[in-house]
């Protein structure tokens, strides 16, 4: 893995398949290690901003719309992404730079209980969640303790995209996108774009509801996980490799 200032990379830059990985809001590029180096592995070379205020990053305009203007570089000369993967905060971004994905490849977009709609009582339920976990700053064991299924890479991964964001990126995150509604732009997926949603447990903290997702959308796929919490990046890679298009070897 490389890191710098904006972003994490794994895998060969020559590679001739790329991957986008998008995350939530308190995270970091590298909260992504698990996922990229099975992509990494599998040929893929995986590229991870860090979103705009986060990992230090500063700005003043957190809309969602102005974070996926932030990552436009990631395009230039119409770089091609054969897969773009976003979480949580990351998912409603990932669904807003379908203007910029060139139509010479065919892109997979795979959202992770991505932060679709939230009802103004859920936005400050969410805001005064995140705003907690700034103030009262836990290791990775707090973490571990708090999530079994959880590795202790992964929880330190969690502790330190935390500590890389500050409380005002949290209100004004929350303050920019209100009222918090994402749900028109799947409206807009292009025809070499095919788009699946992986929703978690609304028993275990899932925030993505499968009426908040079009059932007449084409190239729109949809699937609700029992069992499986908000971090699904961090309790089941398999669920989200399973929804990668992989070279398999001929017989």
């Amino acid at each position: 893995m490389h890191t710098s200032i904006s972003a994490s990379q794994w895998g060969s830059p020559t590679a001739s398949r790329r991957a986008l990985l998008i995350h939530g809001l308190t995270m970091s590029s590298q909260s992504w290690e698990g996922v990229a180096k099975l992509l990494a592995a599998e040929g893929f070379f995986v590229v991870a901003p860090n979103l705009l205020g986060h990992a230090w990053r500063r700005g003043t305009d957190y809309r969602v719309s102005t974070l996926a203007e932030d990552l436009r570089p990631y395009f230039v000369i119409d770089t091609p992404y054969d897969v773009i993967i976003g979480h949580s905060l990351g998912g409603a971004v990932a669904l807003s730079l379908f203007p910029f994905l060139p139509n010479t490849k065919e892109t997979t977009v795979i959202l992770l209980d991505p932060a679709l709609e939230l009802t103004k009582k859920t936005a400050n339920m969410c805001e005064n969640w995140f705003l907690k976990e700034i103030a009262n700053f836990r290791t990775a064991d707090d973490h571990m303790v708090e999530n079994p299924t959880w590795s202790r890479g992964n929880s330190v991964l969690r502790a330190l995209g935390i500590s890389m964001c500050d409380r005002t990126v949290v209100e004004r995150v929350f303050e920019h996108n209100r009222p918090w509604s994402f749900s028109d732009l799947f409206k807009n997926i292009p025809p070499h774009v095919r788009v699946t949603v992986l929703a978690s447990d609304p028993a275990l903290g899932g925030i993505c509801h499968v009426k908040h997702i079009p059932c007449d959308v084409a190239r729109l796929h949809s699937k609700v996980f029992v069992g499986i919490g908000h971090w699904i990046q961090y309790e089941s890679l398999d669920i989200i490799m399973n929804e990668i298009p992989l070279r398999r070897a001929k017989l």
